[in-house]
């Protein structure tokens, strides 16, 4: 991957409009990440929905609604992808990302890490953690099992959208981090995991990261400002 990048970085020089077929591929490669980030700390609330229509005995309809309800959910995450290749296209106009699709800019990098930090204490990330923890509660508060195809898509994007409202801006480290590197994308997705699929733990582990983020973004803007 991180030769895919050198070459993508190469094929694709600053001040250099992309091409159709290359946003298509970044947003392809946005959009898969994102799926295999995310639908792990998903399961608990795919199986749930499996579950619960199953127990309507409907031939047919459980393994059917569940895909729909699945393609609801990546249709949330496609459109973040959207938004984090129109972003990744907009660093790479200006010459701020390296071949591994990190940030050139500390002072952005350190920005990032403060931000995603402060979020993790805000009210927003907490309503929106709280539907990935307890899949149940969420499915049951909206209607339950839905036997149409409409509906199971309708269902999967509104959870879709509570995780990307939960974990986007924890996303956005991948710019940090770099976009390809594989260390950074696993240790993300295993703490996503641990936030979303511990209810009460969980709960506390979010600001407990928040806080970390942003003393590591108060760290970044001292060294860069030379005040350490």
């Amino acid at each position: 991957m991180d030769m895919g990048a050198m070459d993508m970085s190469d094929a694709m020089p600053a001040h250099t409009p992309w091409h159709a077929m290359e946003f298509a591929f970044v947003f392809a490669m946005w959009t898969v990440m994102m799926v295999g980030m995310m639908t792990p700390s998903a399961a608990p609330t795919i199986f749930m929905y499996a579950r619960m229509g199953r127990q309507t005995e409907t031939k047919g309809t459980p393994f059917a609604a569940t895909a729909w309800f699945v393609a609801g959910y990546i249709l949330a995450w496609a459109a973040f992808a959207l938004l984090a290749t129109l972003v990744q296209l907009t660093l790479e106009r200006t010459g701020m990302l390296n071949p591994a699709m990190a940030t050139t800019s500390e002072y952005l990098g350190a920005f990032v890490f403060v931000v995603a930090g402060s979020y993790q204490w805000t009210r927003s990330k907490d309503v929106c953690l709280v539907p990935c923890q307890r899949p149940f509660e969420f499915l049951m508060r909206y209607g339950g099992f839905r036997h149409d195809a409409q509906g199971s898509v309708i269902l999967g994007l509104r959870q879709g959208a509570y995780c990307v409202g939960c974990c986007g801006l924890l996303m956005a480290l991948l710019f940090v981090g770099g976009v390809m590197n594989i260390l950074w994308i696993v240790l993300l997705g295993l703490y996503i995991s641990l936030e979303k699929v511990t209810s009460s733990f969980g709960r506390f582990v979010a600001p407990i990261a928040g806080t970390l983020l942003m003393l590591a973004g108060t760290w970044m803007f001292m060294l860069s400002a030379g005040l350490h």
